[in-house]
């Protein structure tokens, strides 16, 4: 049986990276108009969905460990999290956001099975290419106007 602290972390970032993935794949979607890179972001939110899912299988109480109500960080919110000016600025904090939720899944999964670890490590990598792209793209589209 898998801890419930990192049941808590893995249901917690897994959550995170595949809201923030979702949030870019729909700028891609209805702002650039980019079905195919909505499409690479959504298989790869999809992917994490499915490595996340085999840590809480494998705990055997999958949302059984989350606390929504005593997670002393659920009303948090900093001052830049607060607001935004863009839509350039909403991709790019849901790319770190995916980003950074993607390495505490990295790192909580080596406790179970450094298989899965690595292939954490590949999607963050395969996110930090797709972010690359997807800014550069937006770039282009906002010289353009």
């Amino acid at each position: 049986m898998v801890d419930r602290d990192v049941l808590r972390i893995v249901d917690a970032n897994s959550n995170r990276t595949r809201e923030a993935l979702r949030v870019v794949e729909d700028i891609l979607r209805f702002s650039l108009e980019d079905g195919r890179l909505a499409a690479a972001l959504k298989a790869e939110r999809h992917r994490v969905g499915r490595y996340c899912d085999q840590v809480l299988a494998r705990g055997m109480r999958g949302l059984g460990a989350r606390d929504t109500a005593g997670d002393p960080g659920r009303d948090s919110m900093s001052r830049g999290e607060a607001t935004r000016r863009n839509l350039r600025e909403v991709l790019l904090s849901n790319f770190r956001r995916a980003e950074e939720s993607l390495r505490v899944l990295e790192e909580v999964t080596k406790l179970m099975d450094v298989s899965l670890a690595r292939m954490l490590k590949r999607s963050r990598f395969r996110v930090y290419n797709l972010e690359k792209t997807c800014l550069t793209r937006m770039e282009r589209r906002l010289a353009k106007n």
